[in-house]
């Protein structure tokens, strides 16, 4: 085949040989025993990455022994991707497998995961070696999208960084709860709450109102009666609001720059993070050689 689509369909035979045509390409071709158990290989890897298939499943469809469909998962071989470096804007985020981080650089506009790597845990030390690593192999990124980490004024001079709008309001409810009981937290849900429906200069109006109504109440202080000393009341409350003036700077990145078509979230990354997630879930159990395998065909396109 010229392609490594398994969209294929029988076309009837040659001196007895089954042919079969891609209908992607549209080549016509037959197999050999060989090519035979490898296109099998891939479809038995598709079905069991993308589809959700089990075990069970796959031995009552291709009646087999469910040895011989594990054996085939097994030695089942990723191919090679061949990623073209690129001016691009990136979105970077990590995501939990196992015991274990997984570092992903994705562009958004062609939906492409350019860039991953299996870490300990997500630093700042991963974005930089992945600008490192990315710029070493010709590509230029034009703009960054991503969570707290990329809202660090050293790490990327000159570069546009856009704060997600999502992580952000995440953030934010983990302080404050989505049933706030205070009136300051109340109002300040309200404003987290229209931040992707809002200009620059609309938000950053109601949250200077907001700190300016509530500056007082959030100065009050507690006696700790395990210290002895005097702490702020309303800590949670507190952080919140650092937060989101440590990453007012970033939150409308993509207003000051229309012309890169930046993205406001990290949403185009996390939903291929929900599905890896939730293959992994379907096929509990999994060594972490296979699981990583997967982890790899699901992020890096390999739809066969």
């Amino acid at each position: 085949m010229k392609c490594t689509s398994i969209l294929i369909k029988k076309n009837g035979k040659f001196r007895g040989i089954q042919r079969y045509k891609c209908a992607k390409c549209f080549t016509q071709f037959q197999l050999s025993k060989k090519k035979d158990l490898l296109l099998t290989r891939k479809k038995l890897w598709y079905e069991f990455c993308f589809q959700y298939a089990t075990i069970d499943t796959l031995k009552d469809r291709y009646k087999k022994s469910e040895k011989w469909v594990r054996n085939q998962l097994a030695l089942y071989q990723l191919p090679e991707r061949n990623i073209l470096p690129r001016t691009m804007v990136a979105i970077m985020d990590a995501t939990k497998v196992g015991h274990e981080w997984l570092f992903v650089v994705r562009d958004p506009h062609e939906k492409e995961n350019v860039y991953m790597a299996v870490v300990s845990s997500e630093t700042t030390l991963c974005y930089q070696l992945a600008m490192q690593k990315l710029t070493q192999r010709g590509f230029v990124i034009s703009a960054l999208v991503g969570d707290g980490k990329i809202a660090v004024s050293w790490l990327f001079k000159g570069i546009p960084s856009q704060m997600c709008h999502f992580h952000q309001k995440q953030i934010v409810v983990r302080c404050i709860t989505l049933n706030p009981q205070l009136p300051a937290g109340v109002d300040l849900l309200t404003i987290i709450n229209v931040l992707t429906l809002s200009t620059e200069t609309e938000f950053t109006k109601l949250f200077d109102d907001w700190c300016e109504k509530w500056d007082t109440f959030l100065k009050e202080k507690s006696l700790n009666e395990k210290t002895g000393m005097l702490t702020y009341t309303h800590r949670k409350l507190r952080s919140a609001r650092d937060s989101i003036k440590r990453h007012l700077p970033y939150l409308f990145t993509f207003e000051r720059y229309p012309e890169l078509n930046i993205p406001n979230t990290t949403n185009s990354l996390d939903g291929s993070f929900g599905k890896v997630k939730k293959s992994i879930g379907v096929h509990a159990g999994l060594s972490h050689d296979q699981k990583m395998k997967m982890v790899m065909t699901l992020l890096g396109g390999n739809k066969l």
